[in-house]
């Protein structure tokens, strides 16, 4: 009896625990059929009639870019790759080649060759500006110029001083090269020594290598700075390039007596400007002027920190403070 009651003490439960453990055990089982459920793949969900015709207009954009890709690589080969024909007189059905003086021909002419017009532009800045094609690799220093262009003319390119039937007169001061005539004129080699501070523009173009419009702004250079003082300075002109400049050297010379000299006691910054070598110290010299004063000495605009030796031994040459 004593062991029959001990069992029922501890293995009998009052209602509430009846239904706590119930609870428990339908928790424990739900927590164990959940991996089961989920490990279940969802089956595949067919496709309506509308995805199909939306998944058939995908592929067929894609293959549309791709063709559009393909091609336009395709083109790419075709230009880069693209060889001409030198044995050939005409390069497309609206270019035409033939043999040709750069320095004479026109811009309509330079279009017949197959140029682009931005390299005609920049071919006639360059002649119109004195420059010259004295031989045929000459024009692969045009800006612009592409190689495989310049390969295609050079076999047509002919530098010579007569004219071509159909082709404009070349300018009167042009030297032709060729290698049965010398690059300059021989009538240079009688020319004295000229003044260059007095000198007109005729004078200029007996020099060798000096044409109208190298003598023009030889002439415009010495006219805005009042004057050469020293014959290297005629190097300065714009354009005019040394070899040129070496060659008529000993038939220069220069009287810094005629050079016309700027009062810096009394020119406005205006004036000061109007010099080429001035124009960056022009201010520094008025405010100190206005500072200290009126200049006793030339020397005096050393003074100040931006006028360095190299720059004063130009300018001091234009100036006066009388």
């Amino acid at each position: 009896m004593k062991r029959a009651k001990l069992f029922s003490d501890y293995f009998s439960f009052s209602k509430k625990e009846r239904i706590g453990i119930s609870v428990l055990i339908i928790l424990i089982i739900a927590f164990l059929l959940v991996p089961v459920f989920l490990s279940k793949k969802p089956k595949a969900v067919l496709a309506n009639d509308s995805d199909t015709m939306w998944i058939a207009r995908l592929q067929s954009s894609l293959n549309q870019d791709s063709t559009i890709k393909r091609n336009t690589e395709s083109s790419n080969e075709d230009i880069t790759s693209y060889q001409y024909d030198r044995s050939a007189t005409t390069y497309s059905s609206t270019v035409t080649l033939f043999n040709f003086d750069p320095n004479s021909i026109s811009k309509d002419q330079w279009k017949q060759l197959g140029l682009r017009d931005k390299t005609i532009q920049t071919i006639l800045n360059y002649l119109n500006k004195g420059g010259h094609f004295y031989k045929a690799e000459d024009l692969k220093k045009i800006y612009g110029l592409r190689e495989n262009e310049y390969e295609r003319l050079a076999p047509y390119i002919s530098i010579v001083k007569t004219q071509r039937p159909g082709q404009p007169d070349p300018p009167s001061q042009s030297q032709s090269y060729s290698k049965s005539q010398p690059q300059y004129p021989s009538k240079s080699s009688s020319v004295s020594a000229i003044e260059i501070n007095t000198a007109d523009k005729d004078a200029f173009i007996q020099l060798p290598g000096i044409g109208n419009s190298f003598a023009t702004r030889i002439i415009n250079f010495r006219d805005k700075l009042g004057g050469f003082y020293s014959v290297e300075q005629v190097k300065e002109t714009y354009g005019l390039p040394d070899s040129t400049f070496q060659k008529i050297k000993p038939k220069l010379r220069a009287d810094e007596s005629l050079i016309k000299k700027i009062n810096i006691n009394t020119a406005t910054i205006e004036e000061l400007k109007a010099h080429p070598y001035l124009r960056t110290i022009a201010n520094v010299i008025v405010n100190y002027r206005k500072e200290h004063g009126l200049f006793t000495s030339i020397a005096e605009i050393k003074n100040t920190t931006v006028i360095t030796e190299d720059i004063y031994a130009k300018v001091f040459h234009y100036l006066t403070i009388q």
